[in-house]
C-alpha cells in the first residue's frame, strides 16, 4: 500500500465518523485508482470495509444518543434485503459502466445537496413504515449493486422520510451502513476471493479515521460539514467520470 492509499483509507473514517455518509464514495474510487483492483472485485472489498468502519461509529452515536431505534430498524431490514437483490445485478454490467453509474448518483446527490434546503426537519421525528421501508429498499439495491455503504442517500432520506435531526441522523445511518453493507458483501462473497489482508488493513485505517471523526463531530457546525461533504463528493464524482469515459 503506498501513502496515498493509506491516506484515502482514513479518509473514508474520518468522513464516516463527520458525516455518518462519504465512505463508501470514497472506499471504491480508492480500491480501484490506487489500490489497482478491478472494480467488480472492489465493490466486495468496499463493502467490508465500510461496513466495519460504521460499525464503529455506529456504536459510537448510540452511547451519545444520537439514534433512532424505529428507523434504523426499518431502513435496514429493506435495505438488507435490497443488498441482497442488488448484488445480482453488479455482473450484467461491465466495470466503465459501473463506474459511470456510481459517478452519474454522486454528481446527483452532491448537487441536490448543494443546492437544496439547508434547514432541519421542523416537525418531531417520524419514521412511517411505507416510506420508510421504500426509500430504504432502494437505498439497499444501490448497495448490493455499486458496492456503496448508502451513507450519502442515507442522510437525506432519513432527514426527509423520518424527519431526523442531522446529528441524529448521522448515528442512525451509520448503524443501517453497516447492517446493509454485511448483506451486500455475503451477496458478493462468491464472485472472487476476498483479499483478507487488504482488506482489513483498509478497515484497520478506516475505523481509526471514524473514531477521530467522530470525536472532532461535535464541536463543528453541521452545516459546514453536510456542505464540505457536498463538495467532495461533487468533486470526486467528476474525478470518477473523466478516468471512465473512453
Amino acid at each position: 500500500m503506498n501513502t496515498l492509499t493509506i491516506l484515502g483509507a482514513a479518509l473514508i473514517g474520518l468522513s464516516l465518523g463527520l458525516t455518518g455518509a462519504g465512505g463508501s464514495i470514497i472506499t471504491l474510487p480508492v480500491l480501484v485508482y490506487l489500490a489497482g483492483l478491478p472494480p467488480k472485485e472492489a465493490v466486495g472489498l468496499s463493502l467490508f470495509v465500510v461496513g466495519a468502519a460504521a460499525l464503529i461509529g455506529a456504536l459510537l452515536r448510540i452511547r451519545a444518543g444520537e439514534f433512532h431505534l424505529q428507523a434504523a430498524g426499518m431502513f435496514a431490514l429493506s435495505g438488507m434485503a435490497g443488498a441482497a437483490g442488488g448484488a445480482f445485478l453488479t455482473p450484467l454490467v461491465s466495470g466503465r459502466v459501473l463506474m459511470l453509474i456510481f459517478a452519474g448518483l454522486m454528481l446527483v446527490v452532491a448537487l441536490n445537496m448543494l443546492i437544496g434546503a439547508k434547514k432541519e426537519p421542523s416537525m418531531l421525528a417520524e419514521c412511517k413504515p411505507l416510506r420508510c421501508v421504500l426509500a430504504g429498499l432502494g437505498v439497499g439495491v444501490l448497495t448490493g449493486f455499486i458496492g456503496v455503504g448508502g451513507g450519502f442517500l442515507l442522510m437525506p432520506a432519513l432527514v426527509k422520510f423520518a424527519r431526523l435531526p442531522l446529528r441524529m441522523a448521522t448515528g442512525t445511518s451509520l448503524a443501517v451502513i453497516t447492517f446493509n453493507s454485511a448483506a451486500g458483501f455475503i451477496s458478493h462473497f462468491g464472485e472472487a476471493p476476498p483479499r483478507w489482508t487488504l482488506a482489513l488493513i483498509f478497515a484497520g485505517i478506516a475505523a481509526v479515521g471514524v473514531l477521530l471523526g467522530s470525536a472532532s463531530a461535535a464541536r463543528l457546525p453541521v452545516a459546514r460539514l453536510r456542505q464540505a461533504f457536498a463538495v467532495m463528493v461533487l468533486a470526486t464524482g467528476g474525478f470518477v467520470v473523466w478516468q471512465s469515459l473512453p
